[in-house]
């Protein structure tokens, strides 16, 4: 019985421990949302002349937003809505939507029912209306086809004049980071790191033994038992070769000589990291990085600090883009005419890649990448958080002269003097003896 008993006060020491965790997220999550919705929230409506903004949520179907916004219980349909009086306070209800976790947050003036819009909306009268409409952003894209209509519908013509596209007004809100928010992340990113570096390490691989997808699932295991989510699904755990990626996350065995790469992210309370690690599987007899491997590694660091030195806030993110390339030519590197088109040149090919980053892998602020095209046009701005990604291509004697594809990539953040990192990067190649 004394065993029982003990048994019994182990697993509630567990789940009190538990609770008091999710509490503390908890928490954590609604100050991040009343601190951005009392400083980023009017400065950012007023940038883009939206007086009113609506996001619509039905059951079963959230805008993207919807964890930002506090989440709650939605039944048919439910708005979050915010109303610029010009007043230094956004005026903040939850029309439909309801639940403890939202109510006791503290972040909404007025809880009432999904059928007041027609009238709350009157009452206030504004003359732009916002909606989560985005033919280039995603995460801007929340409102389906028919909840267009029914909104428009119940508003009527009248008011459906006045709808415009929250686009920008999404990735400005997003993007801008408030203090609180900038702390989560930071505490994301270091978990993230210490699982990518441990899971490259003989703790975890034992040559002629482990496969990628042991060391994938390892990684997810460690999500797991951490409550963690991941914008990326099963993390990308590649060996590269001569002719490229050889395999990924798959049955494939770790060999000796193997140069392997993680490129994965975590999401801890709503912010998401992304982030690469390299590592060099030594062969017998070997005890450093052989020198052509390191020689490329180098070479992909020097380019990543010239494109940290390099970004700017108060300019676009094409014209940060323009800086970099001019700053990596006249050191000596080629900018590549697209992804993977390397040279066959004595010389470090490089693209960049360094694109938004926080609420998703791929968030939705200011990108310094040919794969964001629209959001190239948005200022970078102090606050703003980027994944500094790149990817370096070096001849390698072991390779017959044949080039490495080095990939770094690590999570920083914009201030007025720059970029600054907010956990320890990369130094070098990580070694699985």
């Amino acid at each position: 019985m004394r065993t029982v008993g003990l048994l019994i006060a182990f697993i509630f020491s567990i789940q009190v421990t538990d609770a008091q965790e999710a509490h503390r997220r908890w928490r954590k999550m609604n100050q991040i949302r009343n601190d951005k919705f009392d400083l980023i929230l009017p400065e950012v409506m007023r940038e883009n002349k939206i007086d009113m903004w609506i996001i619509m949520n039905r059951e079963g179907s959230f805008d993207p937003l919807y964890q930002d916004m506090g989440a709650g219980y939605v039944g048919k349909t439910g708005y979050y809505i915010f109303t610029d009086h010009g007043e230094r306070r956004i005026e903040r209800a939850a029309l439909g939507i309801s639940g403890y976790l939202l109510e006791e947050g503290g972040t909404y003036d007025y809880f009432g029912s999904e059928l007041e819009l027609k009238s709350y909306v009157q009452e206030r009268d504004p003359k732009a209306i916002g909606l989560n409409i985005s033919q280039d952003i995603g995460g801007a894209d929340g409102l389906s086809y028919s909840g267009y209509g029914e909104l428009a519908s119940i508003l009527g013509q009248e008011y459906e004049k006045r709808f415009v596209s929250a686009e920008k007004l999404v990735s400005d809100f997003r993007s801008r980071r408030v203090a609180s928010e900038i702390a989560v992340f930071a505490e994301a990113c270091e978990i993230a790191y210490q699982i990518t570096e441990k899971a490259l390490s003989n703790e975890i691989i034992t040559p002629g033994i482990t496969t990628l997808e042991d060391v994938a699932w390892w990684m997810k295991e460690q999500m797991f038992e951490r409550n963690l989510e991941s914008s990326f699904g099963m993390p990308s755990v590649y060996v590269t070769g001569i002719r490229g990626i050889i395999a990924t996350s798959s049955d494939r065995i770790i060999q000796r000589g193997d140069i392997i790469m993680i490129d994965w992210g975590v999401g801890l309370m709503n912010m998401y990291t992304d982030m690469k690690r390299m590592a060099y599987v030594l062969q017998e007899g070997e005890l450093v990085v052989p020198d052509g491997i390191r020689n490329a590694f180098d070479k992909a660091v020097e380019v990543r600090t010239i494109i940290k030195e390099t970004i700017k806030p108060g300019f676009t993110a094409k014209e940060n883009e323009t800086m970099i390339y001019e700053a990596l030519i006249a050191k000596g590197f080629n900018k590549m005419k697209g992804f993977n088109q390397f040279t066959e040149e004595d010389i470090t090919d490089v693209i960049n890649g360094c694109h938004s980053v926080g609420n998703w892998g791929h968030g939705v602020g200011p990108s310094i990448a040919f794969f964001n095209p629209k959001r190239l046009e948005y200022v970078i701005q102090p606050t703003n958080l980027l994944s500094i990604e790149l990817f370096a291509y070096t001849k390698l004697p072991e390779w017959g002269g044949k080039k490495l594809r080095v990939p770094l990539e690590d999570d920083a953040i914009v201030t007025e003097r720059g970029v600054e990192w907010l956990y320890p990067i990369n130094p070098r190649v990580l070694l699985i003896k």
